[in-house]
């Protein structure tokens, strides 16, 4: 157990590798009650979140409809990545990390100001996520058998209502999943039939691999305040259009965009024996040196992989400085692997 922002997280629960390859092929579950809820509601509310993020929130049209996004800084700079999720007119949830929670709340509530909403973290509930190819049957043996066709027809990116339950099939993993939030004296019953369904529980450590692999952004490592969402492997979560849409960041965006960016973010993959690790060097010839920001060792593809922030002219061949030696590395487009199939 570690201290992870104030909560006590479990690295693992006996074995990373082994939690790591039942997501991939089986199934396995997540306590990620720490993930900081928010709702926002009233007559400004989709005004307020066309505002605030990068992405367009009027894109979502049909209840439960699910988008992924991140919440700029004046300069362009990630505040925070999170999942909003469309419940009705008026009414929007969020989903924000909870490294970030008392930056996020107070950047929020000062933005709202303006604006005719509401804005109300929800400590009261927990979240358990579900994930792996087998995930749906699974949380099917656990729910009332009223609710399995509901289950069957939820698309990813998409939630809605079981009861008191908000039921979303989305997930950090790569692999097809739910996440449930719930009030937090339901986690542990709903975690127990969990257990006895034969869903193994899993920890930070591969939580970190799975997605690592599946070539989803880690903030604080992948991005932070000082890069923007075009340096950081995220450009496709900036709505461009309608250009009228005003946004935080927007103008320093549409700047960096008309020069280029200086730097990109690329996937790493090292054919030799090694580990890559966060904070060490990329050497490319020609061009310049980059950084490693998010490094391990990927259990389904058997070798090591990495995020890397490098220049923006690299092309496909670099070195990682390990222990002295310069080892070569390829770079490539992540994911890594996807429904458990390697893409590199």
């Amino acid at each position: 157990m570690v201290d992870f922002s104030g909560w006590e997280m479990p690295i693992h629960y006996g074995s990373q590798i082994q939690e790591h390859h039942r997501v991939r092929n089986d199934v396995g579950m997540f306590d990620v009650s720490h993930m900081t809820v928010i709702d926002v509601e009233g007559q400004d509310a989709q005004a307020f979140l066309r505002y605030l993020l990068a992405n367009d929130v009027a894109r979502l049209k049909l209840p439960g409809k699910a988008l992924y996004s991140c919440m700029l800084n004046a300069e362009g700079g990630v505040i925070d990545d999170l999942i909003v999720y469309f419940i009705d007119d008026g009414n929007y949830r969020m989903v924000v990390n909870a490294a970030t929670r008392e930056k996020d709340l107070e950047w929020i509530t000062n933005q709202a100001r303006a604006f005719a909403v509401s804005v109300d973290e929800r400590p009261e509930l927990a979240m358990i996520a579900v994930q792996g190819p087998n995930a749906e049957q699974k949380l099917s043996a656990v729910i009332d058998a009223g609710q399995h066709e509901k289950l069957q027809e939820l698309k990813p990116f998409h939630a809605l209502w079981m009861g008191p339950w908000f039921v979303a099939r989305t997930g950090y993993t790569g692999e097809d999943g739910f996440e449930i939030i719930l009030g937090a004296e339901q986690a542990v019953g709903l975690w127990k039939k969990l257990a006895a369904a034969g869903v193994a529980p899993v920890g930070l450590g591969a939580r970190d691999t799975l997605r690592l692999e599946a070539g989803m952004n880690l903030y604080g490592t992948d991005m932070d305040e000082t890069v923007t969402p075009l340096e950081s492997g995220l450009a496709w979560t900036v709505a461009w259009e309608p250009a009228e849409r005003d946004f935080i960041g927007r103008s320093a965006l549409e700047r960096q965009r008309r020069q280029k960016p200086r730097h990109k973010l690329t996937g790493l993959l090292l054919e030799d024996k090694g580990v890559l690790r966060n904070h060490q060097k990329v050497l490319i010839p020609g061009v310049g040196d980059g950084e490693i920001t998010s490094g391990s060792f990927s259990p389904t593809l058997g070798k090591a992989i990495a995020f890397a922030r490098v220049p923006a002219e690299a092309g496909s061949e670099a070195s990682v400085e390990i222990r002295g030696r310069l080892l070569p590395v390829r770079l490539v487009k992540a994911p890594f692997v996807r429904h458990g199939k390697p893409c590199v």
